[in-house]
């Protein structure tokens, strides 16, 4: 071994940055980092945080595995050293000698590439990619992207869209890039949401159980075939956020589970290391090494994958100590409290390291109770996310789409109450992957009634979704009205396009994401009370509602949406109306484009002096039975 000559060496800096859980670069400095010279390469740099350790040594392809061959020494809670033979592309892991002397190989926790399963070493690695995404990455750092309109088209790359002539193969980055590009584009979704592309090797976790959060999975191609896949979405205009999971990890003994033989990454005590529900580990969120560690990985993805934002998964699950937890199995906190004091703080600081370095990128929150000020500023005694999933407007929405039309008379509240609480934070309404699983049914088989009514049902959802003040988030295969749940082992089912039922729910989507681009009325004022009014909140009898969203700038008109959830078509139904004059029927998701019956107001109404619902003028409208009509003045 030598030392290492041109400064990846952990100093003394490092470790009191590191050891205090300030540490935001760890990337920079643990893991593998080849070393080069003028026209030579010098070796490879390794580092190794395993403070309770006795002895570290790497093994890999250049010394045939063998323990001992290139020891690293000791510096604080970190080994270290330069293996002058090892170069770029060589495999490898360390052999971690525990106070117990039973030494086990552990693939390394800041590897920046891993082998695919089922093998399980790291790979030496620097990524190589030319970036042509400067326009993109300049525009995002000068905007406020919950100004701007956002519709999420959520992914799973391995099943999003596999070649036919090979069902049984998933395809990776590099190969889905192109086709994924073009569709977003196409179908007008301004961000792709990917399932966690994290190093996975169990591909049944959908990603959200990781064994490396610096390596992108190697199912799917190498960090340079990820860096094309973002790099061609942001070339064609479509942002990228990933989801992140620093909330658990698998208890693979090759991984990140009792690394240096003690408890490091997971907390040491059972009712707080151990998570009951998914059979893995919980991260320590006081140590500082481990902030460290999780804050370095989520910048890293930031700024060496240019991504756009992060979605975090499971932070009611890092919030609350008893979070599916029996009295007596959780362990209070210093205040006999519930509340994870420690996670809270490392979510603040991650989202304030987010926010000063990196203007214009979003970070999402996957919390699904109400814990307060979620998305407020961490100066504010917030979380300070940009936004959180709005999971009670999820569940109670398809509550009541997937009750029979007969009963929903009583259920009125499930479709207006999210009104309720709409402004306390800046939310994302979001159908996800969680929704088309385990026995959950699609989308589509979740509306009632016959085939007919289950379509019309599905887009007056859709309707109602994009009208609602919130960003949008899809699940793939929600867009054309997939019919069986999502499968990650096989293809969404493409061929139902043939059906002009299935296509005409993605035309709706499209032209969703289209209208809702040209009014500002439906995404600046999505977190504002000032942006909405209901016209009709309490016609349970009839299933009817309507609402007006106003827009925060000048030069932009109001939008009026007014549903009619019921099987019966209502003939001269009044609505109020902000002025009187000429309304446009801007979108109406029984047009038989849409696979509808093609009722409505043949594309306009004329709105009278006549006041009604609070507003100076009206008129009388056809509604079509189970449809969603969005108005606009001329």
């Amino acid at each position: 071994m030598v030392t290492d000559p041109v400064g990846h060496e952990v100093t003394e800096l490092d470790l009191h940055l590191l050891d205090d859980g300030r540490h935001l670069d760890l990337h920079r400095r643990l893991g593998a980092h080849p070393l080069q010279g003028d026209d030579f390469d010098r070796g490879v740099h390794f580092s190794l945080w395993a403070p309770d350790a006795t002895a570290v040594s790497v093994v890999g392809d250049w010394n045939h595995w063998v323990e001992g061959a290139d020891p690293l020494a000791r510096t604080g809670g970190v080994w270290q050293g330069t293996s002058t033979h090892a170069h770029e592309g060589h495999r490898y892991k360390f052999a971690v000698t525990g106070r117990d002397d039973v030494t086990a190989q552990h693939a390394d926790p800041v590897a920046r590439r891993a082998e695919p399963a089922p093998d399980t070493a790291s790979i030496v690695h620097r990524l190589r990619h030319s970036w042509a995404d400067g326009g993109w990455m300049a525009d995002r750092s000068t905007t406020d992207p919950w100004r701007r309109p956002m519709s999420v088209y959520e992914v799973h790359v391995g099943s999003w869209r596999r070649d036919p002539a090979e069902p049984e193969r998933e395809r990776g980055f590099r190969e889905v890039a192109p086709e994924l590009a073009a569709y977003a584009v196409d179908m007008g979704f301004t961000h792709v949401e990917l399932l966690p592309v994290m190093h996975h090797p169990f591909g049944g976790s959908w990603g959200y159980q990781v064994t490396s959060l610096f390596a992108p999975a190697a199912r799917w191609g190498t960090p340079e075939d990820l860096a094309f896949l973002i790099d061609t979405l942001h070339q064609a205009g479509v942002g990228v956020i990933l989801d992140w999971v620093p909330a658990h990890f698998p208890r693979d003994e090759w991984a990140l589970a009792r690394l240096d033989g003690s408890a490091l990454y997971e907390h040491p005590d059972p009712r707080r290391g151990e998570h009951p529900d998914w059979g893995t580990l919980v991260f320590d969120y006081g140590r500082g090494g481990v902030r460290s560690f999780l804050l370095s990985s989520a910048l890293y993805w930031l700024e060496e994958f240019h991504v756009d934002g992060l979605r975090v998964d499971a932070v009611a699950s890092m919030l609350y100590l008893d979070y599916s937890r029996p009295d007596g199995h959780w362990l209070p906190n210093q205040f006999g409290g519930r509340e994870n004091l420690e996670a809270i703080s490392l979510l603040g600081e991650l989202n304030d390291a987010v926010t000063d370095r990196h203007p214009g990128v979003v970070t999402v929150a996957e919390e699904s109770t109400a814990w307060p000020r979620v998305t407020a500023p961490t100066a504010w005694d917030g979380l300070g996310f940009s936004a959180k999933w709005n999971m009670g407007w999820m569940h109670d929405t398809l509550a009541y789409f997937s009750t029979e039309s007969v009963h929903r008379r009583h259920h009125h509240h499930d479709l207006t109450f999210s009104l309720h609480y709409a402004f306390t934070e800046r939310f994302v309404l979001a159908l996800s992957h969680d929704e088309v699983v385990h026995e959950k049914r699609s989308l589509l088989t979740k509306m009632p009634g016959d085939r007919w009514q289950q379509f019309a049902n599905l887009r007056a959802l859709y309707g109602w979704m994009w009208a609602h003040p919130g960003k949008q988030l899809l699940f793939m295969g929600g867009e054309f009205a997939q019919a069986g749940e999502w499968d990650h082992d096989r293809s969404l089912d493409w061929h139902l396009l043939a059906d002009l039922h299935h296509q005409g729910v993605q035309d709706l989507v499209r032209d969703l994401n289209r209208i809702q681009r040209g009014h500002r009325a439906l995404w600046d004022g999505d977190s504002e009370p000032g942006g909405f009014a209901w016209l009709v909140s309490d016609d349970a009898d009839h299933n009817v509602a309507a609402f007006i969203r106003w827009p925060t700038g000048p030069d932009a008109d109001p939008l009026v949406c007014v549903a009619n959830l019921s099987p019966v078509p209502r003939s001269r139904y009044p609505l109020g109306l902000p002025r009187a004059g000429h309304w446009r029927e801007v979108l109406n998701t029984d047009s038989a484009h849409y696979g509808g019956s093609d009722m409505g107001n043949q594309g306009s109404v004329v709105a009278t002096d006549e006041a009604i619902h609070g507003q100076p003028a009206s008129a009388r409208l056809t509604l079509p039975p189970f449809s969603v009509l969005w108005l606009e003045p001329t």
